[in-house]
């Protein structure tokens, strides 16, 4: 396969990072800039900057010169992808307009993640999906693709799998860790020691996404699925990966060992496909009754490409008429970077950008 040229809007954030990381080396992908906002802007990415992702920078990373985020800087590298870690306001105007330059835009920010015509994808839940990215090419010459929030791409990828049993109810309680608010994102003096029961939008997003991302493709766009979400989201003082507890209420009545059962047996195209980022097994599950933890597990997944995308899950049990499980994403893996990065194999696997 002969590489795709990408950039990266957004490079020195936690989330940019992550990006570069993921693309070093990459089989699909050639990485032919990086883009941040003017206070980076040129000078080597290396020194630009402030590293927090673990490792080293790639050598190759830092040494191109950091651009600044414009349209026209943008354009000028060429790109058949953009892999966007914006902040939602930024990425209103620009990712948009890449599009309608033929661009193909894989955006972790929030402001698109409701258009009609975009597609919230989970490659392993609904790849069906990504034929709204089509029905975008063939009007404004490129498209654009999403990932979740962070959190709620740990939530649908392991509803996804109990689809059978017949969702009546799913309620959630995040703790999420400091990351997810980016590296300057809270005072440590607000969250040292404590736990913030609240982060502005989130419930929100996770109760509409993850209905979206478990609908059904139709000619009008996604009908989202049925089944009604509740989610509560608290902030947490821990560095990287977001724990939730979740009470799933079925129709049918399966048990504990049905559920586990079908999660560790859960595969997608992706897997089917063997692509590059996608873990070989995308849901394990921890039979130790303290288990997930964020320290021990939010690097879950083989092989070493794909370290931070499988989703744990434990403590499986039924508990007042409801299933129970305690499961854990690492956010700026599984829940931003190496997902868009996850959705760009797919696309190019499924020749989209043909």
């Amino acid at each position: 396969m002969k590489k795709i040229r990408v950039v990266v809007m957004g490079s020195t954030g936690l989330v940019g990072q992550q990006f570069v990381r993921l693309l070093d080396g990459h089989p699909y992908f050639d990485l032919a800039a990086l883009m941040a906002s003017g206070r980076s802007a040129g000078r080597p990415y290396g020194q630009a900057v402030p590293w927090a992702v673990g490792g080293d920078i790639p050598e190759q990373a830092a040494q191109l010169e950091v651009l600044d985020t414009s349209l026209e800087t943008v354009m000028s590298q060429a790109p058949d992808i953009a892999f966007s870690a914006l902040p939602a306001g930024a990425a209103e105007g620009i990712e948009p307009a890449l599009r309608e330059r033929g661009v193909r835009v894989f955006s972790n920010a929030g402001c698109r993640r409701q258009d009609a015509d975009v597609p919230v994808l989970i490659p392993e839940i609904n790849p069906g999906h990504l034929e709204l990215a089509r029905w975008q090419q063939a009007r404004y010459g490129g498209f654009i693709v999403t990932n979740s929030n962070c959190s709620t791409s740990g939530l649908a990828l392991v509803l996804k799998p109990l689809e059978k049993f017949d969702f009546r109810e799913v309620t959630v309680t995040t703790f999420q860790s400091i990351s997810g608010a980016g590296r300057r994102g809270l005072a440590s003096f607000d969250i040292a020691g404590n736990v913030i029961p609240w982060i502005k939008n989130e419930e929100e997003k996770m109760e509409r996404e993850s209905r979206k991302i478990l609908g059904e493709l139709t000619a009008d766009g996604i009908r989202p699925a049925s089944f009604p979400v509740s989610a509560t989201c608290c902030r947490v003082p821990v560095r990287e990966g977001h724990l939730m507890s979740v009470s799933v209420r079925f129709a049918n009545g399966a048990g504990a060992p049905d559920v586990a059962e079908a999660l560790a047996a859960f595969r997608g195209v992706p897997q089917g496909l063997g692509l590059p980022t996608a873990p070989e097994q995308p849901i394990i599950v921890r039979p130790e009754e303290d288990r997930p933890q964020p320290a021990l597990d939010a690097w879950a997944g083989r092989p070493e490409r794909a370290r931070g995308m499988a989703v744990s899950v434990g403590r499986i049990r039924e508990k007042g008429g409801a299933m129970s499980l305690v499961l854990l994403v690492h956010n700026t893996v599984r829940g931003a970077a190496g997902a868009c990065i996850l959705g760009a194999e797919l696309a190019a696997a499924e020749k989209i950008f043909s």
